[in-house]
């Protein structure tokens, strides 16, 4: 076989998540994509356009809003809905919590990334979605890496990390009963640098807070917060302007920036290359406990 025959690492990991995306077009009859206006919702919906134009997606794009997010974020993913013009389904935590469904934390960085899963399920019955396609990779934190391309989740939503289906020879089983669903990771074996260097050579457009810009911050347990209406300050914080990016976009409560002049994908991937912290270690509520991330996903979270 010559090398014009043969497909690169990037080729590769292209074609697995396009047939991922079309084994969930063919086996589910209500799929929905998760998009959050994030780099690797972003690249799941450059794999659709890639995987079903000239027609349209056979599920609509879904954002489960906390009420927290980044303005670019959330003006990126209206953007992209209407340039797509794909179906974009928004729900709000907010309103969970005005139902009582949830109750919202409380002190000087209150995180609605756990009680987000109330929302989510909540949307899942609405429309009875029986498989929602997310973004998430192995290389993220170790409760992902657990996780198959295929994981079944119970009729409350739940993950069991211990009854999970082989998936030998890239065939997946998407066989459920009645009150399940399935989360579906077409990007689960790609790296952060995968994800950096497709964006690249796909040349997709990004949100600007993941290039270098200068911003208002505050310190927290070493990382770099935000400034935002969302978290109290006191006497104690020392606001500052600082030049950063964000390596992942979640809760301005919990996701924080680093310091870095990158301001072009070259020099991201440079970053990237040489650093010894996934993208999840700037998220301040994995650091909560041990199992936090797996604590979420045994309760209905991405």
């Amino acid at each position: 076989m010559t090398d014009l025959h043969r497909l690169s690492h990037l080729d590769q990991l292209e074609s697995e998540a396009i047939y991922i995306l079309r084994e969930v077009a063919a086996q589910f009859e209500r799929p929905a994509l998760l998009f959050s206006g994030g780099k690797d919702s972003i690249c799941l919906v450059h794999l659709a356009l890639k995987a079903f134009r000239p027609g349209k997606f056979p599920f609509p794009l879904v954002h489960i809003d906390t009420g927290h997010n980044f303005d670019e974020a959330l003006k990126f993913r209206d953007d992209l809905a209407e340039k797509t013009g794909e179906k974009l389904v928004v729900r709000f935590v907010q309103d969970s919590i005005d139902q009582g469904k949830a109750v919202e934390e409380k002190g000087k960085f209150p995180s609605r990334n756990g009680i987000q899963a109330v929302t989510l399920l909540d949307t899942i019955a609405e429309f009875k979605f029986d498989a929602c396609i997310g973004g998430a990779r192995r290389d993220e934190e170790k409760a992902r890496a657990k996780e198959r391309i295929f994981s079944v989740r119970d009729e409350f939503g739940s993950w069991d990390p211990k009854l999970q289906r082989p998936e030998l020879w890239n065939i997946y089983n998407g066989k459920i009963h009645v009150g399940e669903n399935v989360r579906v990771f077409p990007i689960s074996n790609w790296t952060e640098l995968d994800v950096w260097e497709y964006i690249r050579k796909e040349n997709i457009e990004l949100p600007s807070l993941y290039f270098s810009h200068q911003r208002e911050i505050v310190w927290r347990e070493d990382l770099v917060f935000p400034v935002s209406k969302f978290i109290s300050l006191d006497n104690s914080d020392k606001v500052e302007t600082r030049t950063v990016r964000f390596r992942t976009v979640g809760d301005m409560t919990c996701t924080a920036a680093v310091e870095s002049e990158a301001n072009t994908i070259d020099d991201i991937i440079r970053e990237i290359q040489v650093s010894r912290t996934t993208e999840r270690g700037s998220r301040l509520d994995d650091k909560r406990s041990e199992a936090a991330m797996e604590d979420r996903k045994k309760g209905g979270y991405f």
